[in-house]
């Protein structure tokens, strides 16, 4: 059984874990943006505010019916939804990609949603001082989302340790180009080539 380790305080774990890991994959952002990112965990960290209860349990909420809800609401409403949509993004796409194997909508799709609904909050955020501040960390998350996407999955599982994980490092590399799947299979001494991402491009 892996060793479990206790800590103290949940969110001074997650601002170490993820400063570790941006080091790791050698991603530079700015400090609101990575305390947003260990925000996001610590709250998650809680089942009840990611999944919603439906008749057969736990589920997750379709994003366009969330945003559908905020479509006829007030601008706080519709910012609140898209803040939820880009959160559940990132989260599901970096913790739960086993998840999305299973389902009609895969990672692309949680890539695309999850960073225009930051880019639009950033265009969205008021002409203060909180605002600008509040735009420049969205802007960063939808400018460097697959980036996070690497982040959040490097403290899941970082390594993989047969053909099938391989597998699936290729496959979310050409979907997404994510840079920590290209250092992980060069790692495995596999170079992925950028022919099979442009292939992929024309497919979608």
């Amino acid at each position: 059984m892996p060793r479990i380790r206790p800590v103290k305080n949940l969110r001074d774990y997650f601002e170490q874990s993820v400063a570790d890991s941006m080091r790791r994959n050698d991603i530079r952002v700015g400090d609101l943006t990575s305390s947003y990112v260990v925000d996001l965990l610590t709250l998650y960290s809680r089942s009840e505010k990611l999944f919603e209860q439906g008749a057969d349990g736990p589920e997750l909420r379709p994003l366009a019916l969330v945003l559908a809800d905020a479509v006829d609401s007030s601008a706080v409403e519709r910012n609140r939804a898209l803040k939820r949509v880009g959160d559940q993004s990132l989260f599901v796409a970096g913790f739960l990609g086993e998840y999305l194997r299973t389902r009609i909508v895969d990672l692309d799709y949680y890539v695309s949603m999850g960073g225009s609904a930051y880019a639009a909050l950033s265009r969205a955020a008021r002409p203060s001082s909180r605002g600008v501040a509040l735009a420049r960390v969205f802007a960063e998350l939808a400018e460097k989302f697959v980036e996070f996407v690497d982040v959040l999955t490097d403290l899941r599982d970082e390594g993989c340790t047969d053909d099938e994980d391989l597998l699936r490092l290729y496959e979310t590399w050409v979907r997404t180009g994510s840079r920590r799947a290209a250092r992980l299979l060069r790692s495995h001494g596999i170079e992925p080539q950028q022919e099979a991402r442009a292939t992929n491009s024309k497919l979608h």
